[in-house]
């Protein structure tokens, strides 16, 4: 069984494509010509050099192949040039998914993200069926995920193509090389360089559970349909206590009221701006969503697909193991309590 995959070289794709081999799928990964490859060190993969905005760099080898999962995204909550995460999420997604139809695969798992669904005013967790709608998406990254998996459902009904949907919730474990903003979230508290909070929440799960979420898609899933792959609802503060119990370092006890720290992110996003640096440690959507708390229902999941995700405590503790290994942290980073 041959499978064609996106985004293997980033976070959430390279654990999905360690299950593909893992499960005995001969996988092909399409990878842009300045992709950092260490990811897929040592792995039986055979590489193709493309890119998503190019239909001919992939077409012909996707034609060969059953299967396809496209991991592949442009997840930064801050861009200097918005229309290239539009490219990136949305155009790209639907190049892939025409060349996919066009080539009669005979399955298709498009990851999309808890950033597309609705939220409930109560704070209870949500689920795939919460009404939303684009208005409701903040920022350029939910837009055009949200953008993209529209395209995706379009094509599925127009196309007839055969696509289960997964929603993963916020991903942290090993392997977040750039990193993530979650992973550059734990790193900043596990190198005791957060000093205060806000109140939100995240539902976190560990990468390699979202992984194998995906696989049960492909082999349990309902054409159509969208799986949200979570783990837990926690506070921010909660979270920050994990990660302390991970380490020598204390969590932190101030808590900033958001319109406190809204100021401080568009002078940040002013100052990467004018001196054209990468994403700012804070910025304004950052701040926007953290008013809400994202916290998610993954009952469909455990019911249709019999996905069982471990405990927080694990993937925050893979985490930041993770990154101390890899010298994220300070020089007098704390070792990982066991």
């Amino acid at each position: 069984m041959k499978t064609f995959i996106t985004g293997a070289s980033g976070f959430v794709g390279s654990a999905v494509l360690r299950q593909l081999i893992e499960t005995g799928h001969t996988v092909v990964a399409l990878l842009r010509p300045n992709s950092d490859r260490s990811n897929l060190d040592g792995l039986p993969v055979e590489i193709v050099t493309g890119d998503l905005t190019d239909p001919d760099s992939f077409a012909p080898t996707l034609a060969n192949c059953d299967n396809l999962f496209h991991v592949a995204a442009d997840y930064r909550l801050w861009v200097p040039r918005p229309d290239e995460m539009y490219e990136t999420n949305v155009t790209a997604t639907r190049n892939l998914m025409l060349a996919a139809a066009r080539a009669r695969v005979k399955r298709v798992v498009y990851t999309s993200s808890v950033a597309t669904l609705g939220l409930n005013s109560d704070g209870t967790p949500a689920d795939e069926t919460t009404p939303v709608t684009l208005a409701d998406m903040i920022g350029h990254y939910k837009r055009s995920k949200f953008l993209a998996e529209a395209e995706v459902q379009r094509l599925a009904e127009e196309e007839n193509l055969p696509v289960v949907i997964v929603n993963p919730s916020t991903p942290v474990g090993p392997r977040d090389i750039k990193p993530t903003p979650t992973g550059r979230m734990i790193v900043e508290a596990a190198s005791g360089r957060m000093p205060a909070y806000v109140d939100t929440g995240l539902n976190l799960v560990h990468v390699d559970d979202v992984a194998v979420g995906h696989l049960l898609a492909f082999e349990r899933g309902t054409i159509g349909r969208r799986y949200i792959l979570g783990g837990q609802n926690l506070t921010l503060k909660q979270i920050f206590i994990q990660i302390a119990a991970s380490t020598d370092r204390p969590a932190p006890r101030v808590r900033l009221p958001h319109n406190l720290i809204l100021p401080i992110a568009y002078v940040a996003e002013g100052w990467a701006r004018l001196v054209g640096g990468s994403e700012p440690r804070v910025t304004v959507d950052g701040v926007r969503l953290a008013k809400k708390h994202m916290f998610f229902s993954i009952d469909r999941a455990k019911h249709e697909l019999g996905f069982t995700p471990r405990p927080v405590e694990e993937a925050l503790r893979d985490a930041v193991a993770w990154f101390q290994q890899h010298g994220y942290l300070q020089s007098k980073n704390p070792v990982v309590n066991s």
